[in-house]
């Protein structure tokens, strides 16, 4: 074979390479753009799924439990009844920036002493607020939520007895599979309230804790603790333990603990440690907080 003749066969298996491996290439970076779109399509198809459910739903946990105190001797004046209603109303789909939607929450919690004379009421806390959340969604899966709030909590009160404050708050919710969630809140306070302007020191800047339910879907426990201000290890400790009535129900019967301060505002600076039994009502999925 001439010189010549040889360098015409190189170049041409040169460029027969030069074009195979271009195909090549560019049937890899289809691949990945298809994946890419495929991804997409999962999220999107998630986030539709998640915007089906109802406008109106339950938001924090929903229960009417009765207790009394732990580690002393029970009276009239430290057993009581404890009720909290909560709920949300969904104001758009996940259309805003971001894919986040808004929603409205109420959250009303009571102390009732029903042992006392006239059964009075010890306390009344009303907890009204906007969000705008987004799903977080990552390998084709809901890995979790963020939501900016802004709070209002007061009790109703007058005078000497009244308390309120505001709160900016940042939460996030991090699903670790089907049956286990962790969560943390933190906020940036506005104490409006002139009788309760230490608030902080009680009911705290942040908290953390994790919602766990069993693989058979019948008992769910629920732990949260609450950061006093403060550099030392101070918490507030709420801890609950829920067993499901029934398979097809939401409906739980329920052991509350609560150790520390701030259950309620009117003397949110008093120590209680309480325990009390009663029932849960709790969201499909795992509840805010």
């Amino acid at each position: 074979m001439k010189y010549n003749d040889r360098r015409r066969l190189i170049l041409i298996a040169f460029l027969a390479c030069m074009v195979w491996g271009g195909v090549n290439f560019s049937a890899q970076g289809q691949i990945v753009l298809n994946e890419k779109q495929s991804e997409k399509q999962i999220a999107d198809s998630i986030r539709a799924e998640l915007d089906s459910r109802p406008y109106f739903s339950l938001y924090k946990d929903t229960y009417f439990i009765g207790g009394t105190v732990l580690g002393g001797t029970p009276t009239q004046h430290n057993s009581d009844v404890k009720f909290q209603i909560s709920f949300s109303q969904r104001l758009t789909k996940s259309v805003l920036p971001w894919h986040t939607y808004l929603y409205l929450f109420y959250t009303q919690k009571a102390l009732w002493n029903v042992l006392e004379r006239s059964l009075p009421f010890h306390d009344l806390n009303f907890n009204p607020g906007i969000g705008l959340s987004r799903f977080i969604i990552m390998k084709n899966r809901l890995v979790g939520k963020a939501t900016v709030m802004l709070e209002h909590e007061s009790n109703g009160r007058d005078g000497t007895a009244s308390r309120s404050w505001n709160k900016v708050s940042l939460a996030v919710e991090g699903y670790i599979s089907p049956f286990l969630m962790a969560h943390a809140k933190y906020w940036i306070p506005i104490v409006d309230g002139q009788y309760n302007r230490d608030i902080l020191r009680y009911s705290g800047l942040y908290q953390a804790g994790f919602q766990a339910i069993s693989h058979d879907n019948k008992w769910v426990l629920d732990m949260t603790l609450v950061k006093r201000k403060g550099w030392n290890l101070n918490f507030n400790t709420i801890v609950q333990l829920g067993y499901r009535l029934n398979h097809n129900s939401n409906q739980f019967i329920m052991l509350q603990y609560y150790n520390g301060y701030g259950e309620t505002l009117l003397d949110y600076n008093q120590y209680h440690s309480r325990i009390r039994f009663g029932l849960l009502i709790r969201p499909q999925f795992f509840s805010d907080f």
